[in-house]
């Protein structure tokens, strides 16, 4: 009985000192967190600025819908979304398969030259491709050179041209850093099953569809849900690399905020029911991610 009751005592101190360790965390996501999200919420329903705030509603999410220039960043947000967010994601499971070949020379070099553009300051390299595409930048300077351009072509200052600049910039960053998630994928994958495969008479093509591929699907699941909500809260390339420009073409939904809130006469109110768009949008389409992606019983 009393061996029982020690063990009872034992279990209940090995309870209490897990708790004394999570208590402080839990606490501190709860103030730094979960409080600043409820505030935010209620900051949302009101208009106004300081203390002459006043109660709105939800006028302010009505706005939203109304507002020409939000719902251009809006489509600019889910145009980066379908267009680059796929292209970067195949090309990172490409540059992954490629570079776990055994028999790859130099594949050190290769794995931390893609992976190099991943830790260039966003400011940075935001700047290096405005240059590069400015008028009188490397790009028109070697288009000119081969006869493709008569004169400097303002790359920046064309809404379609300014965008895909933006995806080709995005993909340079991020591609790097997706494949790792994917080189670590893959080697986890005994490479014998790669070689019963060949000895099989697979195709390289059957070989990524058919054994590839769904070894890897928590990952692709993992960085298409990172990629999604990383691409909706876009603001360092609007920003830096083409200021919103031109006329707002270029412009997403964090940089319009920070405009609102900052840039323009302060509206926090209006501000804050526009990140919680976003972060609807970021929690339903993770789900659909989930749900699609995820098939596991």
């Amino acid at each position: 009985m009393n061996g029982r009751k020690k063990k009872i005592t034992l279990a209940k101190k090995h309870n209490l000192t897990g708790w004394a360790f999570l208590v402080p965390a839990t606490l501190l996501i709860v103030v730094m967190s979960f409080l600043p999200m409820i505030k935010a919420f209620v900051l949302s329903l009101k208009t106004g600025i300081g203390v002459t705030m006043k109660w709105a509603g939800f006028l302010n999410y009505i706005r939203m819908f109304k507002d020409t220039v939000f719902m251009q960043a809006l489509k600019n947000n889910f145009i980066y979304l379908i267009i680059q967010v796929p292209i970067m994601l195949i090309l990172a499971l490409i540059l992954a398969s490629m570079l776990n070949n055994k028999d790859l020379k130099f594949k050190g070099f290769f794995r931390t030259a893609i992976f190099l553009p991943c830790a260039t300051s966003l400011v940075s390299y935001a700047i290096i491709f405005r240059s590069l595409f400015a008028v009188d930048g490397l790009v028109n300077t070697i288009l000119i050179k081969f006869g493709f351009l008569h004169t400097g072509y303002n790359f920046l200052g064309h809404a379609t041209s300014a965008r895909i600049i933006i995806i080709i910039a995005l993909i340079w960053r991020w591609t790097g850093y997706n494949m790792v998630f994917y080189l670590s994928g893959l080697q986890n994958i005994d490479y014998s099953v790669y070689e019963a495969a060949k000895i099989d008479g697979a195709s390289p093509f059957q070989t990524f569809w058919k054994i590839t591929a769904p070894l890897l699907k928590p990952t692709i699941l993992l960085t298409t849900i990172m990629s999604t909500n990383g691409t909706l809260q876009l603001f360092d390339e609007s920003v830096n690399l083409t200021n919103g420009g031109p006329a707002n073409a270029t412009i997403t939904m964090s940089h319009y905020i920070y405009n609102t809130s900052f840039k323009y006469v302060p509206n926090f109110g209006y501000s804050a029911a526009m990140s919680y768009l976003i972060l609807i949008l970021v929690a339903v389409l993770a789900f659909v991610q989930m749900r699609v992606g995820d098939k596991r019983d």
